[in-house]
């Protein structure tokens, strides 16, 4: 699990990236156990109403993701996102595993570690403008292999509840 930090610290002050990294709080990082260090967002809360909560998550992450590679991002650091993403929302989609794994797996904290270390580190320099439209594809493309995986866990459920005798 990655170390929290400020998102705040050392990210350039634009509004569109302060907004990012309000909501990376927000979804990944707002509330803490008592006690301890552990700390949680929206996300994994989200994520305890089946379905709406995957899909809920995935579009904030996606939004997020828009709005970093709108300020330039390097494809490498877009595709490293992208899969971000990817393991949070395939693996967050799976009944019973996958409210645990959101509660540690913090895909935009991951995301605005990468961004801090593209501005503040210099790691990942180049251009990437053009690479909205790669993560617009990417992004759909995770859209669309959810919702197959949703379709068929829906499907499975449901007939196991159409023929209860069919598991003995």
């Amino acid at each position: 699990m990655p170390k929290s930090f400020h998102h705040n610290d050392k990210i350039p002050n634009t509004t569109t990236l302060q907004l990012v990294s309000r909501l990376s709080f927000l979804m990944d990082e707002q509330f803490r156990i008592p006690g301890t260090k552990f700390r949680f967002g929206l996300d994994p809360l989200l994520n305890l109403i089946p379905y709406a909560g995957d899909i809920a998550g995935f579009v904030v992450s996606g939004g997020l993701l828009l709005a970093m590679a709108s300020k330039g991002l390097t494809s490498k650091i877009v595709v490293l996102m992208c899969m971000n993403i990817l393991l949070d929302t395939i693996i967050g989609a799976i009944p019973g595993v996958g409210q645990v794994w959101d509660f540690y797996f913090k895909s935009n904290t991951r995301n605005m570690r990468l961004l801090q270390e593209y501005y503040i580190e210099n790691k990942h320099q180049g251009s990437g403008k053009n690479m909205i439209v790669l993560a617009l594809v990417i992004l759909c493309l995770i859209f669309i292999l959810l919702m197959v995986v949703l379709f068929f866990v829906t499907m499975w459920i449901i007939s196991w509840f159409s023929n209860p005798f069919s598991m003995i």
